[in-house]
This record gives C-alpha cells, sequence and structure tokens, in this order.
C-alpha cells in the first residue's frame, strides 16, 4: 500500500490550523502545522513528500512570499493557498506566482479535499518520475526492472536516454508484457518533461464515446477532471492500445498533433499492444498518423532474446517474493537454469513475475519443481534439454555467472565466505567475477 502524502498546513490562526489538519487526517492524510512561513521553510524542501496549504495573509513573510520561495527551489511542489473571501487579485497573483489551486473563505471542506486529493496525486507522480530519472541516470543501478546485461537491454537503456531528451511523438511496440508502460515512464522522467504532467489513458479500456470525452472533451460543468490532451499540456500524453482508436478518434487525434506544431505542446508516446497474429501497428494506424508517432520509435525485446536476464531477472524476483512471504528463496539447479534459458515465455516478463512468485510459494510448502511450473504455464510443451537451442558451453557459463552472482549477494560481497561456500580458490573466483562481469563493489 502506498505510504500517505504528507500535507503541510501554514496559518498563523491555531483554530484554522487545527481545523483543517483534523479534516483532512480523516480522509487519510498524515498532515504537520506550522505557525508561520519561516517555520514551514526549515522542513519543506524540494523533495518533501507531499503538498503545501497554506494561508495568504499572514505575519511577517505572507504566503505570497512563502509561496514564491517555495516555487524557487520546487516548481512543482502543489501549494494550495487560502484567500479572503472576495479577495480576487490575491488569488490571480498567487495562480501567476505558480499555485496549484485556491479556496476562498469560508470554504467547502470537500472542495479542499478534492482539490488536496488532485495535488497529491499530481505530487507522487512527480517524485515517483524523480525516483526513476535518478536510478536511470545512476549508470550502475538503471531501474530494477528494466536490469540486464543482455546488447538488446544495454540497447534499449540507451534508446530511454537517447530517446528522453528529444521532444518528438514516441510509438513503443512489442510483444504483451514486455513492460512498454514503464519505458513510457521512463521517457517522461529522463526527458526535459520531468516533473511536469504524466497522464496515462487505456484506449481499449473505454467505449468510444467515453473515450473521446476523455481525450477531447468537452467539459461539463460537473466535470472535474480535464480532458487528458489538456491535462497533459506541456507533459507527456501516454495513450496504452492506441490501436483500439477508431478512425474517428484517429483523424482527431492527429488534428490536434497538428495543430501543436513543432516542438509540440504535448508529447504523445503510443503503446501499441497487438494480440493478433500477423497485425502490427502500421496495419491498423491510418498511415499519417502512424508515420507521425513512429518517428520515433521503440520496440521492446521479447524475454527470450534475452539470454542469461532470465536467471538475472528470476533470482531477483524470486528472492523479493521470498522476502514478502518469509521464507528463503527457491535454489536453482543447473537444469532448471537450462530449462528457464529455453522456455518461449509467451507472455515475458509479466509471466516471468508470475512464474518466480509461484515458485516461492510452492518451495514454502516444500514440494513442486520450476519445471513443472513452466509446463503448467504450456501443457504442450516438450521438456526442453540442454543440448537444444544454444551450445552447452553457454547454459555452462550462464548457470556459473548466476551462482556466483547469487552467492555475492547472500553473503554481501564477503570473497572468503564465498570461496568457502563455492570450493573456489581466490584467482579462480577473482577470473570469473572479472569473465562475468561481476564487481564485488555492487553487493557490499
Amino acid at each position: 500500500m502506498a505510504q500517505a502524502m504528507k500535507i503541510a498546513i501554514v496559518d498563523d490562526e491555531q483554530d484554522m490550523r487545527q481545523s483543517i489538519s483534523q479534516w483532512l487526517a480523516l480522509s487519510g492524510y498524515d498532515t504537520e502545522t506550522f505557525s508561520s512561513a519561516e517555520d514551514a521553510l526549515k522542513v519543506l524542501g524540494p523533495d518533501y513528500p507531499g503538498i503545501v496549504i497554506s494561508d495568504i495573509k499572514m505575519p511577517g513573510m505572507d504566503g505570497i512570499q512563502l509561496l514564491k520561495k517555495l516555487m524557487g527551489a520546487d516548481s512543482t511542489l502543489p501549494v494550495i493557498m487560502i484567500t479572503g473571501h472576495g479577495d480576487v487579485p490575491m488569488a490571480v497573483e498567487a495562480m501567476r506566482v505558480g499555485a496549484f489551486d485556491f479556496l476562498e473563505k469560508p470554504f467547502n471542506p470537500d472542495r479542499m479535499s478534492e482539490l488536496a486529493k488532485r495535488a497529491s496525486s499530481a505530487r507522487r507522480l512527480t517524485l515517483d518520475n524523480r525516483a526513476l530519472r535518478r536510478e536511470l541516470s545512476g549508470g550502475t543501478q538503471i531501474m530494477n526492472k528494466l536490469i540486464g546485461a543482455s546488447p538488446v537491454m544495454e540497447r534499449l537503456r540507451e534508446d530511454i536516454l537517447d530517446l528522453g531528451q528529444a521532444d518528438g511523438h514516441v510509438l513503443i511496440d512489442g510483444e504483451t508484457g514486455t513492460g512498454k508502460t514503464l519505458v513510457a515512464h521512463a521517457l517522461h522522467a529522463v526527458g526535459s518533461r520531468a516533473g511536469k504532467k504524466f497522464v496515462l489513458v487505456s484506449c481499449a479500456a473505454l467505449e468510444e464515446e467515453a473515450l473521446s470525452k476523455r481525450l477531447f472533451g468537452p467539459m461539463l460543468p460537473e466535470d472535474t477532471q480535464l480532458p487528458a490532451i489538456e491535462e497533459a499540456r506541456g507533459g507527456t500524453l501516454v495513450l496504452e492500445d492506441v490501436e483500439a482508436l477508431s478512425d474517428t478518434l484517429q483523424a482527431r487525434l492527429l488534428s490536434v498533433m497538428n495543430e501543436q506544431g513543432t516542438p509540440a505542446e504535448t508529447r504523445i508516446v503510443a503503446i501499441s499492444n497487438l494480440q493478433e497474429a500477423g497485425k502490427t501497428s502500421e496495419d491498423v494506424l491510418r498511415p499519417d498518423l502512424f508515420y507521425r508517432l513512429a518517428a520515433l520509435r521503440i520496440t521492446m525485446p521479447p524475454l527470450r532474446q534475452r539470454g542469461e536476464d532470465i536467471l538475472t531477472l528470476f533470482t531477483r524476483l524470486s528472492e523479493q517474493f521470498a522476502e514478502e512471504y518469509g521464507c528463503e528463496a527457491p535454489q536453482v539447479s543447473a537444469q532448471e537454469a537450462a530449462q528457464l534459458l529455453q522456455a518461449p515465455w509467451p507472455g515475458n516478463v509479466r509471466q516471468l513475475i508470475n512464474i518466480a512468485e509461484r515458485a516461492v510459494l510452492q518451495s514454502r510448502r516444500g514440494s513442486g519443481t520450476i519445471a513443472s511450473l513452466l509446463m503448467s504455464d504450456h501443457e504442450e510443451m516438450q521438456p526442453v534439454m540442454t543440448t537444444e537451442g544454444k551450445p552447452l558451453k553457454e547454459y555452462v557459463e550462464a548457470f556459473e555467472r548466476m551462482l556466483i552472482d547469487n552467492t555475492m549477494r547472500r553473503h554481501k560481497g564477503s570473497i572468503a565466505s564465498v570461496m568457502d561456500e563455492l570450493c573456489l580458490p581466490r584467482r579462480t573466483l577473482n577470473e570469473k567475477m572479472a569473465k562475468y562481469g561481476l564487481q564485488r563493489s555492487d553487493y557490499l
């Protein structure tokens, strides 16, 4: 469960602070109060894990001055300002400086809760994107779900960093379960739009009329959510299952893209997830829309092409599930490693996650094998042999690398403990670690 979002309440009137705090606490927020802007600034930094609600009129530093300082430190921090009744100039000035929205006294508590919900959602997305960007630019610790040393994954990470810095629309395609939505998040996080709006719409989840309204409007008086094309203005709009758009909606989307010009005000990342055999996004999208979207393109590699990454992923996932279920992760034998490497993986990483969790659960019960899990997923799949598909030497090396990697992590980089468990002299262990690109510093 996601941690409750913090809300900092800044007001010189104690009754008002307590009233707002109690109401929002009942809505599940973690509140903290400050009697002055000066006190608040001691706590509210660039990565503050929440939002701010502040009165405008306060002795000493007023709300507008506080807002300017907060925007200078972190322009994406949502700040909701409280203004006096009829104080329109103050509200206008607050919005000009960068306030998320404002509340006019006496305000409706439900209106405040709604604003807090919207602001918190925006803040959580911003912080998630920042964390993702840090992982991507960290070099050695590129985000956990895109780990892997295979050439296709190295190329994917390079593509994310390169296209993230570009400003054109992007098409992401590939088989189901390969992580296309995760890559869309990454593209946004490493580019110039990081910290701005990231809006995701599943085109297959809505009927045409509802989808048209969600994407383009029009807004009705009772609507609280902007059309996605407006909501994502300045940021990124991700269209999952873009192939589900009707011809009419494809034409309308193209029209909006043409109106925006270059560079686009809103970047569109289209995700194609075609299930039909022999079909591609080019077959189902209008040619003019396809070529606008596919000028920048990422095709996700299927898991079966990622070689030893399969073992690395399986190990990391099974360890995570083992920690979650409070048991030991299953040990993978050489034969099982070969079976994991040779499985067809039609469900890709999503299927591997499922297999890893089930492997942990059956290991906890003391029964079952990885082969039985693979067979249950594909009843007609024949038993795999280590001599099929690749030279035996490659399977042996993959297993050896996995074994050293697992042992190093289990012993937190203790060379002596690894030498003892694997019965290897130091020189041999060093040579094998160098061969497989394993560094002791990664395990400390």
